[in-house]
């Protein structure tokens, strides 16, 4: 499948609340996103991780190609990584949330990080028209960390763990807004044929709403692909 950049691509920089992490937004973003669409409802989608709460397929193989195409000019500038560097995809899926907010586990009901390497970023690209919610993310309250890398972890997860131990500092469903133990810093909205890339150590969660949970349907839910990307010296 030939995925092509479109000619008019826009890139909006952020930096997230008080410690600044980068995040890139990039709308009409492809030529023919709707093509990923047609592929995503032509697809096998299975539950794949313990931790993600909906099913999975994975996204067709010249994706990758497409994004270092679209990544490495702004590796350098954008997020201190070598432009040169030798990237890495170790997840590209298609992606649709499904699970009933009743039963999402308590590390679903947080936010989260997806690595704790500082060379690591994550990429969402939405390929849904519907109000299924974009992606928020936080600050944790007790430590003040908005990103969790190596030398955060120990203390993060030992006082997460601490934390989980009160029902009350975990209201039940996905998270959204403010709650006890996270302050919400920034949300991006969902739009068609939007990416967004951040780095995968930065607190973050989908921003789905408890009332109106998507349907498994890649094309009346709330598809996405979402990939990793290692950048390598």
């Amino acid at each position: 499948m030939i995925l092509d950049l479109s000619p008019d691509l826009r890139i909006q920089r952020r930096s997230l609340g008080n410690e600044g992490a980068p995040l890139l937004i990039v709308d009409s973003l492809l030529v023919d996103p709707d093509r990923l669409v047609r592929k995503a409802a032509r697809s096998q989608f299975v539950p794949q991780s313990s931790m993600f709460p909906g099913i999975r397929a994975n996204a067709p193989s010249t994706y990758p190609r497409m994004l270092e195409q679209l990544l490495r000019p702004l590796l350098e500038e954008h997020f201190g990584l070598p432009r040169d560097g030798s990237l890495a995809f170790p997840m590209c899926h298609y992606s649709l949330v499904t699970t009933p907010p009743a039963q999402l586990a308590f590390l679903q009901r947080v936010p989260h990080i997806d690595s704790h390497a500082h060379n690591g970023l994550a990429t969402v690209h939405y390929l849904f028209r519907g109000d299924w919610g974009g992606t928020a993310f936080y600050r944790h309250r007790s430590t003040g960390y908005e990103y969790v890398d190596h030398a955060r972890k120990l203390a993060y997860f030992t006082r997460l763990e601490e934390e989980s131990r009160s029902e009350a500092a975990t209201p039940p469903g996905y998270i959204g807004d403010d709650t006890p133990l996270f302050e919400r810093i920034d949300r991006v909205d969902a739009v068609f044929d939007r990416l967004v890339v951040y780095r995968r150590n930065s607190l973050h969660s989908g921003a789905i709403d408890n009332r109106n949970v998507p349907p498994p349907d890649p094309v009346a839910g709330r598809l996405s692909v979402n990939s990793f990307i290692d950048v390598l010296d």
